[in-house]
């Protein structure tokens, strides 16, 4: 995904996606239009019928009170209707602007939720978060005003000439040739107002990055004591903002003053020409008047028109952007319905077949690993770090699809099954437990209708219970974000209980006591010991004394395993693994 991809002008193609968007409310476009048509057409007729009723009604020899009383009646009956022409067509381009919004942050979730780890991984969160959020309501702006207002703008316009010259060719030309200027100033400002409001978007997606990561990393801020070096760093970009803001503000503030001036002038030139062709009796007071209403008609758009292509430009960046991330697919493959479900009864055994893996190429962390889990059978891997243990992890998930090699589930590649099945079967406990804000229930249930009795036998088992006794709430304890109002003993408590509420029939505890202090590790012991009986379990650990009662014991060194057997086994090797177990229990003895 490009980050720094702008477009250099109109795009039609993204502006055809954009406009795609419309069609499940063609209905309201199409009513919304016809409303634009009857608003259009009250803003031109008011001038022509105050024209009529002036030399025809007042300037008359005889002043017609009842012909003043239909002009008024005519003039009421077309401010209200485009009033309410006004409404329909903004009320309903504003729905649609919604609902466009809506439809565009779905679909951007959905598909980001589906990305690789490697994706996730690579892109700063803040850009997601700014495509997700700006760059979709300045599309939504498009759609909810901008288009009509620009179409309305555009015709009111050409609208302007036509009735101009359809009440006096003469003064049309004068008007007509005061017009170019205008223009050209427009088109000239057009081009630099993008470029600000350009700079403006990038700078504030160069903000919320710099903000989301700080302010989750915030604690290794406050550990080294780097606010004030942090300080400076969101100062220098929040400059970069202010200017780039400063920027935009110059360039409408030039802008508006000069058409501003041109406008008047070019009142200045209707009246000056204007009274001496009613002098020589060519032009009537009634059309000189509505000249310089129509002159005033024709420049209020004008001044509106340079900031809608910007914004519409604005919004055709945001698209791409939005499109840039629709259309990257960087996602694990998924074969769909090839398989529906897998025969967990008599439990599920778990193959590496010669698996190779690599994060970068050239740089292979796994090479060749082999080996098998029977149903029901824990088996427990340790190693340096950097070893490969937690890649193990990864691709049993799925999270990482392999370089060679197959990874089988009850003898199925784990490529042929789908991965909301896959994500089913198997399941990890992380050292890093994420909670979302909301409720200890939520936060085990992710969704899933679980009831009280079964949350909380869950709970029983991961030994989580003692602590939602001591809570007033129990599992309606509302967390913060991240469970910070929680220690991180009992948010990996809470992540036990997810995992046995969800009961996976394969289960990776990847190093999920690391985090743990020594009594809470030794209250969840007995329900690990639950937790694992019959199920198939690979158990990542640096505590090799928690892994002493495997089944099974693997040694990974440099992406390959070089022993394996049972712990007793292990020790009488008096290789690898026995020295890192004498080495802990050294550590541990001083």
């Amino acid at each position: 995904m490009n980050e720094d991809k702008i477009i250099k002008g109109f795009d039609p193609i993204i502006m055809k996606r954009l406009v795609s968007y419309l069609k499940p409310y063609r209905m309201q476009t199409i009513v919304a239009s016809a409303a634009l048509i009857v608003l259009i057409l009250s803003e031109l007729l008011v001038p022509v019928i105050i024209q009529y009723s002036i030399d025809n009604h007042i300037l008359a020899e005889t002043v017609s009170v009842s012909g003043l009383r239909t002009d008024s009646i005519m003039l009421m009956i077309l401010l209200a209707g485009g009033l309410a022409a006004s409404f329909v067509q903004v009320y309903l381009m504003s729905v649609a602007g919604q609902g466009i919004m809506k439809t565009l942050r779905v679909e951007l979730l959905e598909h980001t939720a589906g990305q690789s780890l490697a994706f996730l991984g690579g892109t700063p969160v803040g850009s997601l978060v700014t495509r997700i959020t700006n760059d979709v309501e300045t599309i939504s702006e498009l759609f909810s005003t901008v288009i009509m207002t620009l179409i309305k703008n555009l015709l009111v316009m050409a609208g302007v000439i036509g009735v101009l010259f359809y009440l006096n060719v003469n003064l049309g030309l004068v008007t007509l040739l005061t017009l170019p200027p205008a223009m050209i100033i427009t088109l000239i400002f057009r081009g630099r107002a993008r470029t600000a409001y350009r700079r403006v978007r990038e700078k504030i997606s160069a903000v919320n990055s710099f903000l989301s990561e700080h302010i989750s990393g915030m604690k290794v801020v406050q550990v080294f004591a780097r606010e004030a070096a942090v300080q400076a760093l969101f100062d220098r970009r929040n400059s970069e903002l202010l200017t780039a803001d400063f920027s935009e503000m110059y360039v409408f503030a030039v802008f508006r003053p000069l058409i501003s001036f041109l406008s008047t002038f070019s009142l200045a030139a209707v009246i000056y020409f204007g009274a001496g062709l009613n002098t020589r009796g060519t032009v009537t007071l009634g059309v000189l008047i509505a000249f310089l209403d129509l002159v005033r008609k024709f420049f209020r758009p004008l001044q509106q028109i340079s900031e809608q292509f910007t914004i519409m430009q604005s919004a055709i960046a945001g698209g791409e952007r939005v499109f840039d991330l629709l259309d990257t697919e960087d996602r694990i493959p998924d074969c769909g319905g090839a398989c529906t479900d897998l025969d967990s009864d008599a439990g599920i055994d778990l193959c590496f077949d010669d698996v190779r893996f690599s994060y970068k190429d050239g740089e292979p962390v796994l090479r060749g690993v082999s080996f098998e889990v029977a149903a029901g059978e824990t088996i427990a891997i340790v190693g340096y770090t950097g070893s490969g243990k937690t890649t193990i992890a990864n691709l049993a998930a799925r999270f990482w699809d392999a370089d060679e090699g197959r990874i089988l589930f009850a003898g199925l590649d784990s490529r042929k099954l789908p991965l909301a099945l896959l994500r089913r079967t198997v399941q990890a406990v992380q050292q890093d437990v994420f909670l979302f804000s909301g409720t200890i229930r939520d936060n085990i249930a992710l969704g899933r209708d679980f009831s009280d009795e079964q949350l909380l036998a869950a709970a029983e088992t991961s030994c989580l219970k003692p602590v939602l006794d001591r809570l007033d709430t129990g599992l309606d304890h509302e967390l913060s974000e991240g469970g910070t109002n929680l220690s991180g003993g009992q948010r990996q408590l809470i992540a036990f209980t997810r995992v046995i509420a969800h009961d996976p029939p394969v289960l990776i505890l990847d190093e999920a006591t690391a985090s743990i202090d020594t009594e809470t590790e030794k209250l969840i012991q007995a329900g690990l010991h639950n937790l694992l009986r019959d199920r198939t379990a690979i158990v990542i650990a640096h505590r090799l004394s928690t892994i002493r009662d495997a089944d099974r014991i693997l040694v990974l060194g440099s992406g390959r395993i070089i022993e394996s057997g049972t712990h007793t086994e292990l020790l009488e090797l008096k290789g690898f693994y026995s020295n890192l177990y004498n080495l802990q229990f050294g550590l541990s003895a001083d």
